[in-house]
């Protein structure tokens, strides 16, 4: 389903510091007749299902609102693109890219939007569990467990993108709103762990049957907890170098044994049918697209188990419901049908397609090759070129905005949309592919081998057989997943002298404006700063010194 228009207690954590001023004895002090509050609203379980749609929405703002957005940080981030956009632009891009504050000195403030819509998000998740108790809950088929382990599970997914990404925040469990000191990260990984575990033992297997995607896909699913648990464990065994205290290896291998066995997910026969831009055909002479040429797998394929869903009805008024990062990953206000045009971050570097086999077929579906796909040689190229910051003639095509032989963006099938921020394409988070990479990096599960599930996503891709090794897995990890988020952790997670040789092997020559250039990175730049991003300094400021900069940053 394309949810959650509406929002619903869509407080953020600076607005409940208004809200806690007072007035008492004032006629402004009056009890609406229409709309819910905190003191009218935490009643029925209707209310809870309510409360909880504004649980998925505050988790969908992180990326309906224009900040940088974590799916591009980690792209630009990761030894896969570079940070690109507009030969003119502010350089915040390459800060990120190249973890250089000196690349611009004044942008202090590059993931403020990010940081204040995470912690509203987990603020509106936190009201929800606060009120558990005060939801008068159904005595027979209660939706109690199933609720409350969707909201738990939102909230772990919002910590876990904020405790990768900046490594040092506040944590907070209840609704308040304080000037709070950062956390042990640690302490992070535990809620998350358990906001999880709870997700999967209350969330009942039957809730949202695949079967039935096309109306319930989005929800967070038993299965879905499962394999971010896995996710979450891997990350910080290979973070820490131990388990965590509340995580064993033997209650991740029996979550994914349990999504195995459901049997509720499968490959996509095609890779390039998972990506709307790799297998959409445009129709050549209206707005829409060729039903007997495009082999779009749809949204809720058998291999989608977790995403955030858009839909392409944003506006400039607030109402933040599609993909604003999207439009970053258009090629630079270039359009050749069915790719959009963009602001042309994450070109993607030379270096890593030398990481695809011959004969891969997830190369073609998942970059788009401007000059082999003939889009490049025009006079509408070349000025896109003199335009485009860090050009290596490669894009991202698995989010590439979408476009019609006109011209006009492809929000949905109208062709009316504004390219820039009515993107509707969803973010796979969790896909059964990765669901099988963990499983044979792991050592296999009583249902599947560490080589079968390793081979299995390897045939798909056209290629032979390779032993199960670690290192085979994680380069397989790379090809199989680019571009979706997850390289730069899995980088991460195994160590920041790995994770900074990748960067620095990354660099290569590009075009700047159309004059050739070449990308380089410091070591010591990634190494000192241990992959952590920049907490925004105006962040810091409002907590009078309580929140600390990370090291590097300062």
């Amino acid at each position: 389903m394309k949810l959650f228009k509406s929002s619903i207690l869509s407080v953020s954590v600076a607005t409940a510091g208004l809200l806690m001023g007072s007035c008492s004895d004032s006629f402004l002090d009056v009890s609406s007749k229409t709309e819910s509050n905190t003191e009218t609203f935490y009643k029925t379980e209707t209310d809870a299902w309510r409360a909880l749609l504004g649980c998925y929405d505050g988790w969908r703002q992180v990326s309906s609102n224009p900040g940088v957005g974590f799916y591009v940080a980690s792209t630009v981030m990761s030894d896969e693109c570079y940070g690109a956009t507009g030969f003119t632009d502010s350089r915040n891009y390459q800060v990120i890219d190249r973890f250089d504050q000196r690349e611009s000195p004044a942008d202090l403030t590059i993931y403020t939007t990010d940081w204040k819509v995470y912690y509203a998000g987990v603020y509106r998740c936190n009201e929800m569990i606060a009120h558990e108790d005060a939801f008068e809950w159904s005595e027979t088929n209660s939706k109690q467990g199933l609720y409350m382990g969707e909201c738990r599970a939102i909230r772990a997914l919002l910590y876990f993108d904020m405790v990768r990404w900046w490594g040092n925040i506040p944590l907070f469990t209840e609704p308040v709103n304080e000037n709070r000191e950062q956390a042990d990260p640690k302490e992070v990984y535990n809620l998350i762990i358990e906001d999880l575990k709870y997700a999967a033992e209350n969330i009942p297997a039957d809730a949202y049957p695949k079967s039935n995607a096309t109306q319930n896909d989005g929800h967070v699913t038993r299965y879905a907890a499962e394999s971010m648990l896995a996710r979450v464990y891997l990350y910080y065994t290979g973070l820490f170098g131990e388990e965590p205290a509340n995580l064993t290896r033997q209650e991740v291998l029996d979550g994914l044994e349990d999504v195995v066995k459901s049997n509720e997910f499968a490959l996509v026969e095609s890779y390039k049918n998972l990506w709307p831009a790799s297998s959409l055909v445009p129709l050549a002479d209206s707005k829409g697209w060729d039903a007997e040429k495009s082999t779009y797998a749809g949204e809720a394929n058998s291999e989608v188990i977790l995403q955030m869903k858009f839909t392409p009805s944003q506006d400039y008024n607030g109402n933040n419901d599609s993909n604003r990062w999207q439009v970053m990953m258009g090629m630079r206000n270039l359009t050749s049908s069915p790719y959009g045009k963009g602001w042309g971050s994450c070109t993607v570097c030379p270096s890593f397609l030398a990481k695809y086999a011959a004969g891969d077929l997830r190369r073609a579906a998942s970059v788009i090759d401007i000059a082999g796909e003939g889009i490049g040689g025009s006079s509408d190229w070349e000025s896109s070129v003199n335009d485009w910051r860090e050009y290596t003639g490669y894009t991202v095509k698995k989010y590439s905005p979408l476009a019609f032989p006109d011209g006009n963006s492809a929000s949905q099938e109208s062709g009316n949309g504004d390219f820039q921020i009515t993107n509707p394409q969803n973010w796979v988070i969790m896909r059964y592919a990765d669901v099988l990479l963990m499983v044979s990096e792991l050592g296999g599960v009583p249902s599947k081998t560490a080589q079968a599930a390793l081979d299995e996503v390897r045939e798909r891709a056209g290629l032979q057989s390779v032993p199960a090794t670690k290192d085979n897995i994680m380069a397989e990890r790379a090809v199989e997943l680019a571009f979706e988020g997850h390289r730069y952790w899995d980088l991460m997670r195994q160590g920041v002298d790995v994770l900074a040789n990748a960067i620095v092997a990354s660099g290569g020559e590009v075009t700047d404006g159309g004059t050739p250039s070449y990308v380089s990175f410091e070591k010591s730049l990634i190494v000192e700063k241990k992959g952590l991003s920049q907490i925004p300094r105006d962040q810091i400021i409002l907590s009078n010194g309580v929140l600390k900069q990370n090291p590097g940053w300062d």
